[in-house]
């Protein structure tokens, strides 16, 4: 197979990962006004409840989710209540401040727990591989891209085929006008708020089955995490998967073309250019959300 077409097969399986990831920072950003600068670390403690589950009780990756989601989602609920929502003023500004703090504390206590050392998620299908056309990719690429498509799936039905759905696009759109028809904005942001960091389990558990990582792992996630949303536009879900898959793709063609060390580089100065010309982002709005 040809190298080229390989690169862009692997961009796109592990770009779905990561747009999977972006999902929920993005998604917290359009209905809250939040920008989750701890997103990052909660993608880590993800990955950390999947090895923990793993190590000690032999749980499958995959059916370790069904333990992983929901305690995410009450994390995130907690997060909201205890963190988020005393925030009346100035919310994206401060919000950065407090997400960082949740940050540092979530890393000081997985390094606590698990030490400093790099850990893999470990599972026949991320050491085996499937043969297309001389080209050896392994099966946990295939797995983690279906898993984002699923759950990427399930929340575009749940905000677009439901009740709480159009009361999620109702805040997005207008926080002000959604309170006046009777919406509890307060809840639904709640919600929002657990579905963002319930996804962040879900990258979690797929990235660590692709990378070595430690709770320092964070902090080049977070970098590359916002660098998606911004391009796709702040508060698009179809701009996050958008910027996911044409990020890692371009990624992978220039780590084959030129070299692995300006991989990063290429896109982040492909994030400037489209910057310069559209600030908004690809799908962002021009103008700020109303309030």
């Amino acid at each position: 197979m040809n190298p080229i077409v390989e690169a862009i097969i692997t961009g796109i399986l592990t770009g779905g990962v990561y747009a999977l990831m972006a999902s929920g920072l993005t998604l917290v950003f359009g209905v809250m006004d939040i920008i989750n600068v701890g997103q990052g670390a909660l993608v880590i403690l993800g990955a950390y409840l999947s090895y923990y589950l793993q190590q000690n009780f032999h749980v499958d990756l995959f059916l370790g989710l069904l333990i992983t989601l929901p305690v995410m989602f009450v994390l995130g609920l907690l997060i909201e209540w205890f963190f988020i929502r005393p925030i009346k003023r100035d919310r994206t500004m401060l919000s950065i401040l407090v997400t960082y703090g949740v940050a540092l504390i979530i890393e000081g206590i997985l390094n606590l727990i698990f030490t400093a050392n790099n850990v893999k998620l470990q599972a026949w299908y991320v050491t085996a591989s499937i043969d297309i056309g001389g080209f050896y990719l392994s099966y946990i690429y295939v797995f983690g891209f279906l898993l984002a498509v699923v759950l990427l799936g399930a929340l575009y039905f749940l905000l677009y085929r439901t009740k709480f759905g159009f009361s999620v696009r109702a805040a997005m759109e207008n926080r002000t006008a959604a309170e006046l028809i009777g919406i509890n904005v307060e809840r639904v942001s709640a919600i929002t708020f657990g579905i963002g960091i319930a996804l962040a389990a879900a990258g979690g558990m797929a990235f660590g089955a692709t990378n070595a990582f430690n709770a320092g792992s964070s902090y080049d996630l977070i970098s590359r995490l916002l660098a998606i949303i911004i391009f796709g536009g702040m508060g698009s879900l179809s701009g996050a998967l958008i910027a996911a898959l044409s990020m890692l793709v371009v990624e992978d063609i220039t780590s084959f073309v030129w070299s692995p060390v300006w991989a990063s580089t290429v896109f982040f100065v492909l994030l400037v250019v489209i910057l310069l010309v559209r600030p908004q982002g690809l799908f962002g709005q021009a103008e700020g959300r109303k309030q």
